[in-house]
Formats: C-alpha cells, sequence, structure tokens
C-alpha cells in the first residue's frame, strides 16, 4: 500500500494545485512505514491572476436561460455586457480570478486530500470522523525559499500543521524542526530513518550479501520480498540466524517458501550443495546485544513453523513411497473442477489420454506421457500443498521420485504447469510438454464446450494465460502441430462426458481466439499487425510454427526496398485487374500467351514469371518462405518496367485480355506467398 499511496499523494495534490493555477517543475513521494512525503520544487509563490470572457445567451433569450448564465458565471446582471453579434445582440460575461498565495492553495488542497485519500483499507479512532490507514499523529507541511521556511496553515481534526516532525521510534525520540526537503532527508537520517525505499531495500541486500559471503553462502534472491521487508522498517538492521539441524533435509523450496510466508526471512543458500542452511531477517532497531535475543526469538518462531513443514513432509512421503500416491488420487475423486466439467479425477484422465495422443507429435514416449499426467496433480491432495499452494507441482516432482517414477514423468508433474505467464519458462522435455499441452488444451476446449468464454476484461478461468501458454510451448520447442487436429479429442472427450447437446464445431471460434492470443504475443516480438494478418490469412495457419516462420519471412521482406517496392507493383496490378473484372464482369484467370507479348518489357516479364514460379513453388512445398521472398523480390524490376512501358486497357482487345491475364498471374504468384492485400501503405 505504501508505494501506490506515495503515487496517489503526488498525484492528488499535484493535479489539485495544477488546477488552481499553481504550477510547478517537479513533484517527487516517499514513504516508510510510518510517513508519507511528498516534495514539490520550483513552485510559485502565488497562482496568477486570471481574466475569462464568456458569451452568454442573446438579449432577448428567455429569462431562465439568463438566469443560468449567471449562476454559471456567478456575477448579476448589471455585470454583463451587451455586445452586438451575428444574430442581434449577446450579453458577455467578464470573470475576475485574482491570484492566491502559495500556502492558501496547497493547505486547502492537502486538506481535502487527506479527508478524501484513496486508502483500500483505513480505520477511524476517537472521536473524528477521519479515517486514515493508521492513526495520523503529525502534519509537518512547510513552503522553503531564501527567505527561509514558512508553515502552511492548516488544521485537520484538530491536528495542526507545523515545521517538526519525529524521528524513529525508538532510536531518534522527541521532535526536530525542519527547513526544507534536504534537511528533512538529512535530520531523519542523523535520526535512524532512512527515507528511500530503494535506498533502504539497497542496504538490505548489500549487508544480506556480505554477510552471506562472509560464510561462503549466496541470498537466494527475491525481489518481491526485498520490496515487502524494505517497507516494514525505517532502519533495517541485518540479521542472520540458524535453521536447526533437524529442518535441513527439508527440500530446499519448501524452508523458502515457510520462512518467506511465515517469517518474512530471506533463505541462505550453500551453493556447493544447493541447501538452505541460514537464514536473513531484518530488524527495525539496534540493540546493545546486537542482535541476538532478537535472532533467539525468530529462530524460536520459525522452529515451530518448520515443524509443521517437516511433519506435512514426513505424512506425504509415506504416502508417495508407500501407497504411490493413490489415496491423493482417490481424494481428486470428490473435489470438483467445473460443475459440468466433472471432478479433479475426470480431468486428469482427460489429459491422459490427450498426452497419450499427441506425444507422438511431439517426440514423447506415449506411456511416459500419459503415466506422467494421471500423477501430475496428484500432489494437490497432499498436506504440504495444502498448506502452501504456491508449491504445486514443486512437490509433485519430489513424491514422484520417491514414488519411483521415471526422471521423465516427474519433471512432468514440475512442469506441466508452465508457462504461467509471458516471463516464465517454457518446458523443453517432451513428456512435459506433452502433458502441459494437453493440460491447457483440456481447459480450453472444456469452457468453449461449455460457453464459458472470456468477455471483455473478465476472465475468471485464465483463458488467456492458457492460450499463451500453448502459444509459448509451441513455437519455443518448434512443434510442427496442428492445433484443430490436437484438439478434437478433447473436444469429443468434453461433449461426451458432460453430455452436451448441440453443436459441439468449437474448432473455429477458438483458433479465432488463439490467433488474437498469437497476434498479441507478435506484436510484442516486433512484428506489425498487417504482417501478422497476410499470413494468417494462408492455408495452414493452425500450424502455429509455419505461420510465424511465414511472417517472420514477410517482416524481413518488406524491410528490404525490393519487398516493398514490390508489394507496391502487386496492389497496382491488382487494383487494375480487380477494376476490369468489376467492368468486364468476367474473370480474367486464363494463362497469358507469351506470343501476344508486344514489348521487350512485357517479354520480360513472361520470363521472369516462369523462372520466379518454377523457382517460388519448391521453396513453398519445402516451407523456405525467405527462399520464395527472396524470388519474389526477383519481380520487382521486371514488373516496374512493365508497368512503365505498357499500356494495359489497349483498344485492341486480344492484347488488352492477354496482358489482364497476365496480370491475374503477377497476383497468383505474390498471393501464393502471402496476402498482400492485407498489407499497409
Amino acid at each position: 500500500m505504501q508505494t501506490r499511496a506515495a503515487e496517489d499523494l503526488k498525484k492528488l495534490m499535484t493535479d489539485g494545485m495544477v488546477e488552481a493555477g499553481l504550477t510547478y517543475s517537479s513533484a517527487h513521494a516517499f514513504s516508510t512505514p510510518r510517513r508519507l512525503v511528498l516534495a514539490v520544487e520550483g513552485l510559485l509563490a502565488e497562482s496568477p491572476a486570471l481574466r475569462e470572457e464568456r458569451k452568454g445567451p442573446r438579449v432577448d433569450a428567455p429569462e431562465k436561460a439568463l438566469e443560468g448564465f449567471l449562476r454559471a458565471t456567478g456575477l448579476t446582471k448589471d455585470q454583463l455586457e451587451a455586445r452586438d453579434d451575428k444574430k442581434g445582440q449577446v450579453w458577455f460575461a467578464t470573470i475576475s480570478k485574482p491570484g492566491r498565495p502559495a500556502a492558501e492553495i496547497v493547505g486547502e488542497q492537502l486538506e481535502k486530500t487527506i479527508r478524501n485519500f484513496p486508502w483500500p483499507k483505513s480505520m477511524r479512532w476517537g472521536a473524528g470522523s477521519l479515517r486514515w490507514v493508521r492513526p495520523l499523529h503529525s502534519i509537518l507541511c512547510i513552503l522553503s525559499d531564501e527567505g527561509g521556511a514558512s508553515v502552511v496553515p492548516l488544521e485537520v481534526e484538530g491536528i495542526k500543521a507545523g515545521d517538526t516532525t519525529e524521528g524513529h521510534r525508538f532510536m531518534g525520540p522527541g521532535r526536530f524542526s525542519v527547513t526544507g526537503f534536504d534537511d528533512f532527508e538529512t535530520q531523519l537520517k542523523a535520526r535512524h530513518v532512512v527515507l528511500r525505499a530503494e535506498e533502504r531495500a539497497e542496504h538490505i541486500w548489500q549487508d544480506a550479501s556480505n554477510m552471506a559471503f562472509a560464510q561462503g553462502l549466496e541470498v537466494v534472491e527475491d525481489k518481491g520480498l526485498l520490496r515487502e521487508v524494505a517497507g516494514l522498517v525505517e532502519w533495517p538492521v541485518v540479521l542472520m540466524g540458524e535453521i536447526g539441524a533437524a529442518f535441513l533435509e527439508l527440500p530446499p523450496e519448501v524452508l523458502q517458501t515457510s520462512m518467506k510466508e511465515h517469517q518474512k526471512f530471506f533463505s541462505v543458500r550453500n551453493p556447493k550443495t544447493g541447501r538452505i542452511e541460514k537464514f536473513v531477517t531484518v530488524a527495525n532497531v539496534e540493540t546493545a546485544d546486537q542482535g541476538a535475543t532478537i535472532l533467539a526469538g525468530n529462530q524460536k518462531v520459525l522452529s515451530a513453523r518448520l515443524a509443521d513443514a517437516k511433519f506435512f513432509w514426513e505424512n506425504d512421503l509415506r504416502v508417495a513411497t508407500g501407497e504411490k500416491m493413490a489415496p491423493w488420487l482417490d481424494k481428486l475423486g470428490n473435489v470438483t473442477f467445473h460443475a459440468k466439467l466433472g471432478s479433479q479425477a475426470e480431468r486428469i484422465a482427460r489429459i491422459a489420454a490427450l498426452a497419450r495422443q499427441i506425444a507422438p507429435a511431439l517426440g514423447a514416449d506415449p506411456d511416459q506421457a500419459e503415466a506422467a499426467a494421471q500423477i501430475a496433480k496428484a500432489d494437490l491432495a497432499s498436506e504440504m500443498v495444502y498448506e502452501f499452494p504456491e508449491l504445486q507441482g514443486i512437490m509433485g516432482k519430489y513424491y514422484a521420485q520417491r514414488a519411483g517414477h521415471p526422471e521423465a514423468v516427474a519433471n512432468a508433474a514440475e512442469a506441466h504447469w508452465q508457462p504461467l505467464g509471458p516471463s516464465d519458462d517454457v518446458p523443453t522435455e517432451p513428456v512435459s510438454v506433452a502433458v502441459a499441452l494437453a493440460d491447457k488444451i483440456d481447459t480450453l476446449t472444456g469452457f468453449w464446450a461449455i460457453d464459458e468464454k472470456p468477455t471483455g476484461s473478465k476472465d475468471p478461468y485464465a483463458l488467456r494465460r492458457a492460450a499463451l501458454g500453448v502459444i509459448r510451448l509451441i513455437l519455443q520447442n518448434g512443434l510442427r502441430l496442428k492445433l484443430v487436429e490436437g484438439w478434437k479429442p478433447a473436444v469429443v472427450m468434453h461433449v461426451v462426458q458432460a453430455k452436451l447437446s448441440g453443436d459441439t464445431s468449437v474448432s473455429s471460434d477458438l483458433l479465432s481466439f488463439f490467433h488474437d492470443r498469437l497476434k498479441v504475443h507478435l506484436r510484442d516480438a516486433g512484428l506489425g499487425h498487417d504482417v501478422i494478418d497476410a499470413s494468417l490469412a494462408m492455408p495452414g495457419n493452425d500450424d502455429l510454427t509455419l505461420l510465424v516462420k511465414r511472417a517472420e519471412a514477410l517482416a524481413a521482406f518488406l524491410k528490404t526496398e525490393d519487398g516493398t517496392n514490390l508489394v507496391q507493383g502487386f496492389k497496382r496490378a491488382n487494383n487494375i485487374l480487380t477494376q476490369a473484372e468489376e467492368k468486364d464482369g468476367v474473370e480474367y484467370s486464363y494463362g497469358p500467351d507469351a506470343k501476344l507479348a508486344e514489348e521487350d518489357s512485357e517479354k520480360a516479364l513472361f520470363a521472369a514469371l516462369d523462372q520466379a514460379e518454377a523457382q517460388i513453388k519448391p521453396a513453398m512445398e519445402a516451407e523456405d518462405f525467405a527462399a520464395a521472398m527472396t524470388q519474389m523480390a526477383s519481380l520487382r524490376a521486371p514488373i516496374d518496367a512493365f508497368f512503365e512501358a505498357v499500356q494495359i486497357n489497349t483498344e485492341n482487345q486480344i492484347i488488352r485480355r492477354n496482358r489482364l491475364n497476365l496480370l491475374h498471374r503477377i497476383r497468383q504468384i505474390c498471393l501464393s506467398v502471402a496476402d498482400l492485400n492485407r498489407l499497409e501503405g
């Protein structure tokens, strides 16, 4: 809430001041657990005087129109001026607003900001009506210039603004006066308060890293936790503690998650063994015993937390090793995935069947893909994942290993959840990829089959994320998988299991959804929307790897001079041909005859088209789009020369028809590579 509050304070104050005519050169907001700070530089001493002229109703307009104008301007009728206008005399009002001192505007706006601050959570205390995130103790509000500092007159719920504040709650007692922002920040640091959150975070990370390095260890990086801890302290004091020997054999992810979630501790890892052996905590106070008492208390609480984690781990291992996770799979039969899509157990059966079917196309062993899908979600019923849901998959891998499954099957238990977002890792092992694809395809086809699609910004089942996951799995692994064929078995399973009625053909709509997600993905990668559309319009657009390969080749082609000029030549040929076909009511698609060519450029174009077509066709069959477009680019010069030397709509109808058929051939060859009609420019 701190970062957002600092930004809200900055926006509300600066917007309000500017609206009142008080401009400034820069503004910076800061936050600590106990204070919000806004420093504004280059503020005007007072708002400028304004003179505004407004045009009102006609002099002979109804009385109510005049009354409304007077209310809007705050004037009386005798203060208006009648002037001649195009349609007669019209009332004009001249409104003068004198300048106001900065202190008056700042005080007014700050009171308004405090009383209407948009805290996500707030409280009311005492007998006042003010709501704030915590009880508000004091307000420091001063204006500084070369002549010194002055207090802005302001009072909110009995709290008067002044020029004093307090330092650290325990190490810097007593109030002190402030003359400006630099003085404020310097005196705070002298009283054990670091104002800037990024400075606190840097201090924590440097001290923690140095402590760990001195012992041959390393701190596990966690930027989110670092930001959170930096927001919990004003004077960070970094302390390193021991993890009890009884807990060192717990999986490192368990130790790290437990310490982070319950205690906000950083994990310290031994780089040689990968074990988490110590922890770092950050206190908000320096103590005479160098933090020994604080560490002792933290270690006591940590031991109790880790004892729980150890208990879960040992119980889960008994189920994994002794009963091969069967009790967990039985439990999932009673866990509903969705009312219309059955239980988690039914979903697992669908994923296993689909993973087996698509495995050969991915180079995965079908038996292993099916086995991996059957146990991939078993850890959802484990005690550890119940306590720490963020460990799903990670624990599944450990339990699968202990149950004696092959490494590829165990890895799939963890990797099949991925990718969870645009920056998440993508699985590369064939078995993991098969299960990950089957999982996401089952989700998408299921919700499409029951007509629960994303609408607008609402996507409660994260279907956009699932589609992006499928796209990244296919593209980053270079898979040649036809989506429509791949998800047909999943659609059939959903229809049979859920007893759905009506049209079950979801392929076209779902493919459009995938294309929309792919457009976003490719635009982020720097491909223009028209290039993507030109590639999407071609056959085989459910083969995403082929589609992207075509789009990338087309984008590279359009960056060349020949490429852009050829597109213009194609569009010229296409426009002439389209107009002629509309005018004549016929289609000029009959093969042109080279014997009827009269001009040298016309004969040269015939030869160039023959040569290009002979090269383009095998290149397209080999899916070598770059080679096909290189050959297409060779047509640029003969097409340009043809248009410069030849009149298409000649009076000789035989020659005209032959030339129009020649234009058709140009169009046909160009469109065999990509739909150039969809390109802009």
